[in-house]
């Protein structure tokens, strides 16, 4: 102990030399252990860290705009399709509607400007059927060129306008004419009634078409109707 002191009194003076370097170790191996521990800390979070989806290259970010482009022309077409499609079962629901009063008299008597050509409504509404009935596809497909189902989606339009358009009651009639639009009705289904006799039956027939002469003239396609079913009891 006595030597070391001795020693130490003796080169006091290299403290100053050994002290800043024994300092710079010290100094030195403390800030290695805080990097080690940083660097710890560091690899947990990255290890606990989700996972990120790697983001395509340049080439695949290409090819998927190519697939969308692809995907939005399919539905893009499916949904042309869908509307082909509805505007056809409109164009159909009409023709229905149409056929309905052609083929009921009761119905041409209510509403009897239906079948008048004299009417400009009426004549409008035959040429909006038959520009309807021109355009109408033979198959769907036909429609997918561009144009060609906005072209008929707007006859099919015209031709439901014209048709709710025209399909007035008996206005214009004066109280006699209405009266006699009555009494035809009333003669119509005596003629359809089934129950009644033969000669009841053509009795009320023509009696019916007396009453309408002037009035409403009668589709063929009514008068066929009607003569098919009551054909027995319609005697020269």
């Amino acid at each position: 102990m006595d030597d070391i002191l001795q020693f130490a009194g003796s080169y006091w003076w290299l403290m100053f030399i050994v002290g800043p370097i024994v300092g710079g170790w010290i100094g030195g191996a403390a800030k290695y252990s805080e990097r080690r521990r940083r660097d710890r800390i560091e690899l947990e979070r990255i290890r606990r860290a989700p996972v990120q989806a790697v983001p395509p290259a340049p080439e695949q970010r290409k090819g998927k705009g190519k697939g969308t482009g692809a995907t939005d022309d399919r539905l893009e077409r499916e949904d042309r399709d869908r509307q082909i499609q509805r505007i056809i079962a409109d164009h159909a629901e009409a023709d229905r509607r149409w056929l309905d009063f052609e083929l009921d008299v009761a119905k041409l008597i209510d509403y009897p400007l239906m079948t008048d050509m004299r009417e400009p409504l009426t004549q409008t509404f035959h040429r909006a059927k038959r520009v309807a009935d021109g355009l109408k596809p033979d198959e769907p497909e036909e429609l997918r060129p561009p144009g060609a189902l906005e072209r008929y989606r707007e006859a099919v339009r015209d031709f439901e306008v014209a048709f709710e358009a025209k399909r007035r009651a008996q206005t214009g009639f004066t109280e006699a004419e209405r009266g006699r639009l009555q009494s035809a009705q009333r003669l119509m289904a005596l003629a359809e009634n089934e129950a009644s006799t033969a000669a009841e039956r053509q009795s009320a027939y023509r009696q019916a078409r007396r009453e309408l002469d002037g009035l409403i003239a009668l589709p063929e396609a009514t008068t066929h109707d009607i003569e098919r079913r009551i054909a027995g009891e319609l005697l020269p």
